[in-house]
């Protein structure tokens, strides 16, 4: 079903809805897809069009607050295996082809302040950051029923795309007043891109990507986050919040239940994905956090890989009705692994729609959108 931005609005602020939200966020991994076809799923399936899919139609804002006018991205090697390249940081990357969707990078550009110097004009406010026209069609297509998002750089991810997760965690204690420069950067092009556009459009999300955990727990503590990254989200979720913008998202993968009370103080009011293996738990996170923090994800991917038995449950687990109250969207915790069997997928989407009090699927309704923005 495809959702209004009203009805996504009014259930991830826990207003009365007439049913629940049942989602894909990112959909199969690379290679997936040959699995499936081996095994008879239809292409339908295999595109996630067959599985009748909740969605709600989401446009850009019209304003750029990362990275402008980078480096030409050139290709430097490309074999049958990889797929080597400059981007537009002037890094070194390289894409595995058949195994990734993300290239990884091999060298990066900030070392000191400097180096930073360099490229600090790419991340200031420029006023061609605002794309007006694009604005004016944000605000028709809201009135459609889309979703307006605006995005912000990443506090701790910025710094580590141009530096690395070592050099970037050093960097905290070693090269403050480097950190504070960038942090300093984006919270200005942020905060003049966003203030401007938002007097003439209203946003309904503002989204950060930060991937800034693993299994073991986040790479950043709450005290770096208290005096590099909080100030930047408060001045931004402060400002769009006075205008009438609901969500700001941030994405991130692994364990940040050490970090939750402090991103929730900093604006953060939902997240994604949650994923079980890193020891988040959505149920927990809303017994902890109740009405303060809204949730897209949360279902174990891996168990799609166990018995039909385990898949249920973790859904009557995590679809219980104590979450059916608002303020989640219902979905795998992130991509669907290599070596989940289609008829588990199946039982998978059939049986969550069962619990959630949804109707059958309609294999004649071909709707499916990414849900992780």
């Amino acid at each position: 079903m495809q959702f209004t931005r009203e009805q996504y609005l009014d259930l991830m602020t826990f207003k009365p809805v007439e049913r629940q939200m049942f989602v894909e966020l990112f959909g199969p991994l690379i290679g997936l897809d040959h699995e499936w076809r081996a095994q008879g799923a239809s292409e339908n399936e295999i595109n996630m069009i067959a599985f009748d899919w909740d969605y709600v139609p989401v446009i850009p804002c019209g304003g750029i607050t990362g990275i402008l006018g980078g480096f030409k991205e050139i290709i430097i090697e490309d074999t049958d295996e990889y797929i080597i390249k400059r981007d537009e940081l002037g890094r070194t990357s390289k894409l595995r082809k058949g195994y990734a969707s993300i290239p990884l990078p091999l060298d990066f550009p900030v070392r000191d302040m400097d180096s930073w110097l360099k490229l600090k004009p790419m991340f200031e406010f420029r006023e061609d950051r605002i794309d007006w026209d694009q604005v004016n069609h944000a605000r028709k297509m809201q009135e459609k029923g889309h979703l307006v998002v605006a995005t912000i750089p990443g506090g701790f991810d910025i710094p580590r795309e141009l530096m690395g997760e070592e050099t970037t965690c050093l960097c905290y204690y070693m090269q403050p007043e480097l950190m504070e420069d960038i942090m300093q950067t984006i919270t200005e092009t942020s905060f003049r891109v966003l203030d401007s556009i938002s007097e003439k459009l209203l946003i309904d999300q503002v989204s950060v990507h930060e991937d800034l955990a693993g299994k073991t727990g986040p790479l950043i503590g709450p005290n770096e986050i208290e005096i590099f990254v909080k100030p930047y989200f408060r001045k931004i979720w402060d400002m769009l919040s006075s205008k009438g913008t609901q969500l700001f998202d941030m994405d991130s993968d692994g364990d940040v239940n050490p970090i939750l009370d402090i991103l929730v103080d900093s604006g953060i009011n939902s997240m994604h994905p949650f994923e079980p293996a890193a020891g988040m738990d959505i149920v927990e996170v809303r017994k902890k956090f109740g009405k303060q923090m809204v949730m897209r994800g949360g279902i174990d991917k891996h168990v799609l890989r166990k018995d039909k038995n385990s898949i249920r449950q973790e859904l009557e687990y995590k679809l219980q009705t104590g979450m059916q109250e608002g303020g989640v969207a219902f979905g795998l915790d992130h991509r669907i692994p290599n070596g989940t069997p289609i008829e588990n997928y199946r039982y998978y989407v059939d049986t969550a729609r069962e619990i959630l009090g949804l109707p059958p699927r309609d294999t004649q309704k071909k709707g499916w959108a990414r849900m992780a923005f």
